[in-house]
């Protein structure tokens, strides 16, 4: 539901088949790609289920993505078919232009484009068309969505996920969260996001109410747990963070039906998981980890918050976390490594990359030599320890990778739009941490010689080129960027002037 549009399961099951059909008529094929550029929305939720339901591939783009990062995204895993609404159209058209692979749209809010070189389809009077059975279903391993996520350099990687991984996270996640179909979950979370996207996964699993909602300001999330009986929310640090400040509705109005909350998109600050509790003290409060690679990782159930607020937990069900060294073996209590994940939610690597896939997802390190190479495991990235209980502790990153609000944020393509702006002649982002945003980003810059810089000149142009979740909360001018032996940004020893390494 959104708003005041309600649709039950029947409904939603007619529109999602009527979609398929309409998808499968135009000429979708089995295996092809079908990117999403729409606000959250049951247009949105409708199309993920749509598209996998046609035997094609969902790739949803978040609704904040500017047009060149719609390009990069629809270029690189050449979608068939774009399904976006008549708004995000009109400045999506410069660049549809040049996808080659793109052989039809499907717009929401308007009638089919007479001007537009490609077939164009009405989304509503496709969704509620006749249903033809779909032909060519596929099985569990095949390929159902691309998630496009940052690294630490260069730009977004598509992570592939199977029926089976998607499957796998609603079953897990519904199991220790024991969602029932009695459960209202407001989804606050984008579903282009592996978390936001589970939401809808597991609702639709278990039969339960989704929520959806469209909000500028935390007071409207408190107006809806209270307006539509919530029972689950999920959020990014920044979220919990808005709702415990001192004159938030929060404070005012606790909504009595709300069982259970999660987080997501990096640690919670120790201060806003102590006003949580003070402000929502029956509502249990899981804490969470997890990658887009791998899904969720782990959990901490809401009895062990007390003994240990930091921990992220142990492994989430049907999944184990190996905690391995440089020497590829076991860790010992105590004792920093990566963690390693594995389990049924183990993506399938990297769309067309795979150079990168072998760097996140490699042999199991112990499993026995006698069953030979036959599992594929993901190194995180991520330092953690484990204690004596076998309850994980989040170190650091291995990489340089930027997460704030619940985004991955790539520090080379912060830089990419700060040498657009032609104002510089040295660029290096890092992140820095920040109580709100988990992380803020932080641009060094080496202006051009002998012309003069204005931080509010570059913020703008940044504005009209990023998304507001990228855009450098901080902008330092040095004279050089420091440098190593090799000629590279020395990103050490700019970590080290903030404290940080």
């Amino acid at each position: 539901m959104l708003g005041e549009e309600r649709l039950s399961y029947s409904v939603l099951s007619a529109r999602v088949a009527g979609l398929a059909s309409g998808l499968r008529s135009a000429g979708l094929r089995r295996g092809e790609r079908v990117g999403i550029h729409l606000d959250s929305s049951i247009a949105q939720a409708l199309s993920i289920i749509g598209v996998a339901q046609a035997g094609g591939v969902f790739v949803p783009m978040n609704a904040v993505l500017v047009p060149e990062q719609v390009a990069h995204i629809s270029h690189d895993c050449g979608i068939s078919a774009l399904i976006t609404s008549a708004a995000k159209l009109e400045s999506l058209l410069p660049i549809l232009r040049s996808i080659d692979s793109l052989r039809f749209l499907v717009v929401v809010g308007m009638d089919p484009c007479s001007d537009f070189h490609l077939p164009t389809f009405d989304f509503d009077s496709m969704a509620s068309g006749a249903n033809q059975e779909c032909a060519d279903w596929g099985i569990g391993k095949d390929l159902a969505a691309i998630l496009y996520t940052s690294g630490s350099t260069g730009k977004p990687k598509g992570v592939m996920l199977s029926h089976a991984n998607l499957i796998a996270g609603a079953t897990i996640v519904s199991t220790y969260l024991q969602i029932t179909p009695s459960d209202r979950i407001l989804a606050v979370l984008p579903l282009s996001f592996d978390a936001g996207l589970n939401q809808l996964t597991t609702t639709v699993q278990q039969g339960s109410t989704l929520i959806l909602i469209n909000f500028v300001f935390a007071k409207e999330i408190v107006v809806m747990l209270l307006k539509e009986q919530v029972t689950g929310l999920a959020g990014v640090p920044t979220i919990w963070s808005l709702l415990v400040q001192p004159k938030s509705t929060l404070q005012r109005n606790v909504p009595s039906t709300l069982r259970y909350i999660t987080n997501t998109g990096g640690a919670m600050p120790q201060t806003v998981l102590k006003a949580l509790q003070s402000l929502l003290p029956h509502t249990r409060i899981f804490l969470m980890y997890g990658l887009t690679e791998a899904f969720r990782s782990t959990y901490l159930p809401s009895e062990e918050l007390e003994r240990r607020p930091t921990s992220m937990g142990k492994a989430i069900p049907d999944t184990e976390i190996l905690v391995i060294n440089e020497q590829g073996k076991l860790c010992k209590p105590g004792e920093v490594g990566e963690l390693v994940h594995r389990g049924p939610t183990v993506s399938l690597g990297y769309w067309n990359n795979p150079e990168a896939t072998d760097r996140v997802l490699k042999p199991n390190p112990v499993m026995p030599p006698e069953l030979g190479d036959v599992e594929k495991v993901c190194y995180s990235g991520d330092l953690v320890k484990m204690d004596e209980d076998g309850f994980l502790y989040y170190v650091g990153r291995r990489d340089t990778l930027i997460k704030s609000s619940g985004f991955r944020i790539s520090p080379t393509e912060v830089e990419e739009v700060v040498f657009q702006s032609g104002a510089v002649r040295q660029a290096a982002a890092i992140g820095v941490p920040d109580e709100l945003l988990g992380q803020a980003v932080k641009i060094f810059v080496v202006p051009r010689d002998g012309e003069p810089f204005d931080n509010d000149s570059l913020l703008a142009f940044c504005s009209e080129k990023m998304p507001r979740y990228m855009i450098p909360k901080f902008i330092e001018v040095l004279d050089e960027l420091p440098k190593t032996s090799s000629g590279k940004v020395d990103y050490t020893s700019l970590r080290q002037r903030e404290g940080l390494a």
